[in-house]
C-alpha cells in the first residue's frame, strides 16, 4: 500500500494559503548518534551498567534501546519526520522497511558539522564551527553508490543539512562554499533538504541580544542566490524570542520557517517553546532531547500535539502529562510544582 506522507500534504495546505492549525508539522529528531556517542539514547535510570562501570559517571541505554525507542514513534503516527542517523536509517528504512507503509516521512542527517561534536571530554563544540559530512547521499537514499537517481529511494529522499555562521570570514566563507557544493549536489540527485542553522557557537563580537537580527540576516543573504530548485523544504532555526521569528517569517512568505527543541529543561519549556513558536508564525518544530529525555516519550509528544491543535494550553498540557506519568506509575523527573517553571527567559506565559 502507498502512503502519501502527512509532511508532503501539510506542506502543500502551506504554500497553498489553506493550512490549519493541524497542519503544524513535528519531528522527532532520533540523529543524536551523529553528535552524542554512547550518551545518544539517553540515561539508562533502571538498567544495570556495564560490570565495573562507575554509575556515577553516569550509564547510558544501548543502540538496541534506541531503535527501540524509534520504532515506538513510528507505530504512534503522530509526528510527520524521524530524523535519523545514516546508519539506523538503513537499519530502520531499508533492512526493517519501517517506513513503507507509515505517513512518517523518515529523514537523515545529511552533515555532521564540528559544533555537534558532543563527545564526554570532548571541546570541539567551543571551537569556531567547521563543516563536515560522514554521511553520503546514496547511502542515505539508497544504502549504496547508485547511478538512477530517479529511483524510488529505498531509504530517505529528505536530509538536514546544518550550518553556523560565527561572524569570522574565514569560517563563514567556507562553510558557504560546502553548502553550495552540497546544494549543487541535492539538485542532481534529487534529493531534498531542511536547513538548520544555529545561533554562533562561539562570541561573535556582538551583545548576544543583536543575535536573532543576525542570524535572520545570514539566512536570508545566503538564500537571495539560491533558486527554487535548491531551495530547502523549511528551515530550522533556534527561537530567539518572538520578534526574531516575526521577522523573519513575515519578510519571505514562501520560507517555511521552523524551531529546533535543543536542551532538555523542564517540561513546560518544551510545552511552551511549541505553543510559542506557532503563535508567532513557525510551521515546524523539530525535538530532538526534549522528546527523548523526557520520562514518556510517547506521551510527551501526544501532549505536543495537543497544544499545536489548540486542545490545551502548555500549563494545562504539563498537569495533564503528569496525571499521564501518575496513571502510568511513572515517576516524574521533576515534582509538578517544579516542572511549572519556566527557565527559559526568550519564552513568557501567553
Amino acid at each position: 500500500m502507498f502512503f502519501r506522507k502527512s509532511l508532503d500534504q501539510k506542506l502543500a495546505r502551506i504554500h497553498a494559503g489553506t493550512a490549519t492549525r493541524s497542519d503544524f508539522i513535528i519531528a522527532d529528531a532520533k540523529d543524536a548518534d551523529m553528535a552524542f556517542g554512547v550518551m545518544a539514547p539517553g540515561p539508562n535510570r533502571a538498567g544495570t551498567c556495564p560490570h565495573g562501570y562507575d554509575r556515577r559517571q553516569g550509564c547510558y541505554k544501548t543502540l538496541t534501546d534506541y531503535l527501540a525507542q524509534i520504532r515506538e514513534v513510528i507505530n504512534q503516527r503522530l509526528v510527520d519526520i524521524m530524523l535519523l542517523s545514516a546508519s539506523n536509517l538503513e537499519r530502520l528504512a531499508i533492512d526493517e522497511g519501517v517506513f513503507r507503509n507509515s505517513p512518517i516521512t523518515p529523514a537523515a542527517r545529511a552533515n555532521d558539522t564540528t559544533d555537534v561534536w558532543a563527545v564526554r571530554e570532548g571541546h570541539y563544540p567551543k571551537e569556531p564551527s567547521r563543516h563536515f559530512r560522514t554521511a553520503t547521499l546514496d547511502h542515505i537514499k539508497y544504502g549504496k553508490l547508485e547511478t538512477n537517481y530517479h529511483k524510488p529511494p529505498a531509504g530517505a529522499d529528505l536530509g538536514l543539512y546544518s550550518i553556523t555562521f560565527t561572524n569570522n570570514l574565514d569560517w563563514d566563507y567556507t562553510a558557504l562554499e560546502a553548502f553550495h557544493n552540497f546544494r549543487l549536489e541535492a539538485e542532481r540527485k534529487h534529493f531534498r533538504y531542511f536547513l538548520e542553522v544555529f545561533n554562533p557557537n562561539v562570541d561573535p563580537g556582538f551583545d548576544p541580544k543583536e543575535v536573532g537580527g543576525f542570524l535572520n540576516d545570514n539566512i536570508i543573504r545566503c538564500l537571495a542566490g539560491v533558486t527554487r530548485v535548491g531551495r530547502p523544504v523549511f528551515l530550522k532555526i533556534p527561537y530567539n524570542g518572538p520578534g526574531p521569528l516575526e521577522e523573519l517569517v513575515s519578510y519571505d512568505s514562501s520560507l517555511v520557517v521552523g524551531i529546533l527543541g535543543g536542551s532538555a529543561g523542564t517540561t513546560l519549556d518544551a510545552f511552551q517553546l511549541i505553543h510559542d513558536a506557532q503563535k508567532y508564525g513557525a510551521k515546524v518544530a523539530l525535538f530532538g532531547r526534549k522528546i527523548n529525555l523526557s520520562e514518556h516519550p510517547l506521551a510527551f509528544i501526544e501532549y505536543l500535539r495537543r497544544i499545536t491543535d489548540g486542545e490545551v494550553d502548555p500549563r494545562e498540557a504539563v498537569k495533564a502529562y503528569h496525571g499521564h506519568l501518575q496513571r502510568s506509575g511513572i515517576s516524574p523527573a521533576r515534582s509538578l510544582q517544579d516542572d511549572l517553571v519556566l527557565t527559559d527567559a526568550k519564552m513568557s506565559y501567553s
